[in-house]
């Protein structure tokens, strides 16, 4: 990957989490600053990543992946950072996750060579993009969802018009009632695939995809429809490949988001398709994890994967945002400089550790200190009347879902297990 160009992002305070009164310097030069949070070098809010955390979630992931046979592209959406994508695919990722033109962009403009566009390819302006991609860089190797006739032929008419020497590879989306896209029945799917087919060479057909992760209900109702979810889509990929309806090389069976990964493997793994294949699960949370929302949902997934009970401790959190107690009004009400431009607020963050300014390890957070509510710059937290926060101690928060909190911070800075920042990532959002 190409990273020079964000070693010479020029810092200064104008940037969040950054010092006032600082001269500009390059990105690459912030571990030389020694900053330390404890030592309030930094102003809060602050969002850190623990180093220790990335280098044991990324080695834990690797040695799943290892037993079970499947590759990731990990979901670049998740930190949109083009220096944890290189972290990713140093740890052996088959490629790229994207959702959206914008993040294929900034893939692509830091040399990313293989690329999953885990939504259909629509607009004069992205597919115009990808096509030119395509045609300019042989090396590229790119892939698109399907799930409509319609958006099969304006794909084959865009290629054939811009005289594009090799196919537009494209996965064909299964997807159920209620959900999100993809198509609902078998019916549905055979005819889009039989219509991509009939697109040579213009498109090729390269394996079958669909997303798990929406099903309500209790654990056992969701995995009990992600199991027959996961069944369909195998269905489609028996049936195109007994009509000979896939094109050349390995035919990809690809879903997993962050929370059934391990079903996805074991359904792929076996679905006994009379030709060689590749499971691809496309989890992007497990870098950093989190304190609430992935955490209970990993819990659940090593209760069901003997890999993953196998490899002993599993992911831990590794996304932290610091705030300052900046008012007690109450006895039992602390306000805190932090919200939801801040910290993402699907579920309400939870308070890990404390510090007083002059300590020079984070001390452990007493029972009862609960986050109520978020306003815009403001962190409401319920405290006992014995608490011993007062106003300048520093909080630090462990977060649920990491997407929503990465959106919010333009620069993070990586920090070791002291709290001394070594290094900081880049965002695109």
């Amino acid at each position: 990957m190409h990273l020079a160009p964000l070693d010479s992002f020029l810092l200064d305070h104008k940037i969040k989490g950054m010092p006032g009164g600082i001269e500009p310097f390059p990105l690459s030069r912030i571990g030389e600053k020694r900053w330390n949070v404890l030592r309030e070098d930094l102003p809060l809010p602050l969002a850190v990543l623990k180093e220790s955390a990335l280098a044991h979630n990324g080695t834990w992931m690797r040695r799943f992946l290892d037993l079970s046979g499947a590759v990731i592209a990990p979901h670049g959406k998740t930190t949109m950072s083009p220096q944890l994508f290189a972290r990713q695919l140093a740890y052996g990722a088959w490629g790229i996750t994207v959702a959206t033109p914008q993040q294929l962009h900034v893939a692509r403009d830091f040399g990313v060579q293989r690329i999953v566009l885990a939504n259909q390819l629509v607009g004069r302006q992205a597919i115009g993009y990808v096509i030119s991609e395509l045609q300019r860089d042989p090396k590229f190797d790119f892939y698109c969802l399907v799930d409509t006739e319609a958006n099969v032929r304006t794909l084959a008419t865009a290629a054939r018009n811009a005289g594009l020497g090799r196919p537009i590879q494209v996965l064909l989306e299964g997807g159920y009632p209620g959900g999100r896209t993809g198509c609902r029945d078998m019916e549905a799917a055979l005819t889009v695939v039989q219509a991509i087919k009939s697109a040579a060479p213009y498109l090729a057909l390269r394996g079958v995809e669909g997303f798990e992760g929406l099903f309500t209900g209790t654990t056992a109702e969701r995995e009990a429809e992600v199991t027959r979810f996961l069944d369909f889509l195998v269905q489609i990929a028996i049936r195109a490949a007994r009509e000979d309806l896939f094109a050349p090389g390995p035919v990809i069976l690809s879903a997993g988001g962050s929370a059934f990964y391990d079903m996805v493997v074991a359904a792929f793994r076996d679905a006994g398709l009379d030709r060689d294949f590749i499971v691809l699960t496309r989890s992007g949370c497990y870098l950093t994890h989190d304190s609430t929302m992935y955490r209970e949902a990993f819990d659940t997934l090593r209760q069901r994967s003997p890999e993953a009970q196998s490899l002993g401790a599993g992911l831990i959190p590794a996304l932290e945002v610091w705030a300052y107690v900046q008012s007690r009004p109450e006895p039992t009400k602390v306000l805190l400089t932090m919200g939801k431009r801040d910290v993402s607020y699907d579920d309400m963050p939870i308070a890990l550790s404390w510090a007083r300014p002059g300590d020079i390890r984070p001390r452990a957070i007493l029972e009862d200190h609960l986050v109520t509510g978020l306003n815009d710059q403001h962190c409401h937290m319920s405290v006992p009347a014995e608490s011993p926060l007062q106003v300048g101690d520093m909080v630090a928060f462990g977060i649920s879902h990491p997407c929503l909190t990465f959106d919010k911070w333009q620069v993070i800075c990586l920090v070791d297990d002291n709290y001394t920042v070594t290094s900081a990532i880049r965002t695109f959002f």
